[in-house]
């Protein structure tokens, strides 16, 4: 069970981390802000697949690791345009 919350903190932090870069945030989120994002980021991605019904992810497993963090990082960046758009 620790494991496991240990591993979506690290995979949300990788992906908010990965998605701030990308969407090209020039204010930084922080380590705090990444994984927030990163876990946000994480399950907007698994609703969306799973409405959608997409398992894999170029042929990933959306429940490998590889998987969760395709998932994370893509939700993430939906998260952040989302944010950005309503800033305007």
């Amino acid at each position: 069970m620790k494991m496991n919350l240990l591993l979506f903190l690290i995979i949300g932090a990788i992906a908010g981390s990965l998605a701030s870069k990308v969407v090209k945030k020039k204010e930084s989120y922080g380590i705090l802000g990444n994984i927030i994002i990163g876990c946000i980021g994480s399950l907007i991605g698994g609703f969306l697949f799973n409405l959608f019904g997409i398992s894999s992810i170029l042929g990933v497993s959306v429940g490998s690791i590889i998987g969760s963090l395709l998932t994370s990082f893509i939700g993430a960046i939906l998260l952040l345009f989302i944010i950005n758009w309503l800033k305007k």
